[in-house]
Formats: structure tokens, sequence, C-alpha cells
């Protein structure tokens, strides 16, 4: 499709194609129509630049491991050039089946998609291959291609900033962070700085990507707390109510830490 053949499409419209017609269909072909040439994925301590030369070869190197590949939907929220969903992906790869859920902020410039920020659990992905037994793959929202870009809320953009200075885990069960509500092990991270990258509003509900910086406290089987200050990754949406962050889903960028970790230990 050349750019003469443009038409306009809402950030949603343009996320069902990716997940439909492109992801769920194997099919790289369409992903020419509506993602442009310079597509950039950000995902943990990774870049992938360039919608041919890096994107879809890493994309297609995961399909081949794991050729049945599929996502769920589980939630959409919108603004006019962004669209932030939470997702599952599963499928088998060499006999065993895994679920990994992501957070992904995708930008549109009004006709394509133009690049991504995006957190995957690929932690709870290598739990599950090893002891060979998969997680549950959580409902998936009934209707995302009918969700409406809602007034920006300030307030709770702030409110979501102020939070995400706070320690993990946190205290509220219905916030939940990567794979904690199924093993019951939380990551202990001490909080000393944020920094935003992505954060949009849409109504009561906030998309974020925050590079959290601070100090390992526990978490990981091994490795004790640390004393160097460490950077981790975050996706997630939030929902706030009267001042208060009362929900949301967060997905980190545990194995990247944990690299960091491993090269830092004595």
């Amino acid at each position: 499709m050349s750019d003469a053949t443009l038409v306009s499409h809402t950030p949603v419209q343009l996320m069902r194609r990716w997940a439909v017609d492109y992801f769920n269909s194997h099919d790289a072909s369409v992903a020419h129509e509506f993602i442009v040439p310079s597509y950039t994925l950000e995902i943990g301590d990774y870049t992938f630049a360039g919608r041919d030369e890096q994107w879809l070869p890493a994309v297609q190197q995961q399909m081949q491991a794991f050729p049945g590949m599929g996502m769920t939907v589980h939630q959409l929220i919108c603004s006019h050039d962004r669209v932030a969903t939470y997702f599952s992906e599963h499928g088998s790869s060499g006999g065993r089946t895994a679920v990994w859920s992501g957070v992904g902020i995708y930008r549109s410039n009004g006709n394509q998609l133009t690049g991504c920020v995006a957190q995957e659990d690929y932690m709870t992905r290598q739990r599950q291959l090893k002891s060979g037994i998969s997680d549950a793959v959580e409902p998936p929202s009934p209707n995302p291609w009918d969700t409406e870009a809602l007034t920006p809320n300030p307030e709770a953009e702030a409110m979501v900033r102020q939070y995400l200075l706070n320690a993990w885990p946190v205290s509220l069960p219905a916030v939940r962070c990567d794979d904690e509500h199924i093993t019951g092990m939380p990551l202990k991270f001490e909080v000393t700085g944020v920094e935003f990258t992505e954060l949009f509003s849409s109504g009561e509900y906030v998309a974020f990507h925050a590079r959290q910086t601070g100090f390992y406290r526990g978490g990981f089987a091994g490795l004790q707390s640390c004393k160097t200050p460490m950077l981790l990754n975050t996706n997630g949406i939030l929902h706030v109510q009267n001042a208060q962050v009362v929900s949301g889903r967060v997905i980190r960028d545990r194995l990247g830490l944990k690299a960091r970790l491993q090269k830092a230990a004595p």
C-alpha cells in the first residue's frame, strides 16, 4: 500500500489489525499495510529498529519457536494517538506449553503504527517451559475493539507517577504484578527514582512505561540483596478512583534485572 492510498484509522483499529490480521494469523505480509517502515519496538533492554530490518525478523524467530502462538487481549485503553493493551501470548515449544502476559503501548500517526514500548513476562514463560506445567489463560476482554478514547485525566496521571515511587511489592492485591499471584514469590525492590518514557490516561485508566531505579532486596532464588543501584523497566495499566490506585496490571523486566544482578554479584 502506497502513502497515497493511506486512510485514517483510530489506534484501536490499527491494534485490531496488529492482533488479528498479523500476529494471530502469523502473516507478516499484511504488516506493511499498517506499520511504518521505521517502526521501532523497545522491550526491556532491547530496541528493534526498522520494521523489515529488525522487528519483523525478531517476531518471526519467536513464531518459529512457538509455531501455534497466539495472543489474547484482556484490556485496551486509548487516546487519539496511542493505544495500550494488556495481553497474554501463549503457545507450545518443544512439546511444552506456556502462557505469558505483557503490557504494550503503541503509537499511531493516524494512519499506521509507528512504534511500541512493551514488557513481556519472559521469566514466567521460562518457569512453565522448565516445569512442563502451563498456567491458564486469563479471560479475554469481551469487546476490545469497541474501546473509545476517554477524556485525559491529569489527576490520575499524577497519582500514578507518585504510586510508582513506592517499593515493590505493593500492598494492594488488586494490582497484579508479573506472575506473583501464581507463584507467591514477590520481587522486592526499593524504588529511589522513576523516569517515564510513556504515560497517558483515558478516563480513570493510566498506561505507562517507567524506568525505575533503586535497590534489589530479594525475590530471586540464589540472589541476595544488592547494594548497587539497579534499573527495572516497568509497564502497566492502572485504575485510579478517588485519588487512589485501586487495581491494575503491571509487567516488569525481571529477566533484565536478574541479568544485571548476576553481573554485579561478586
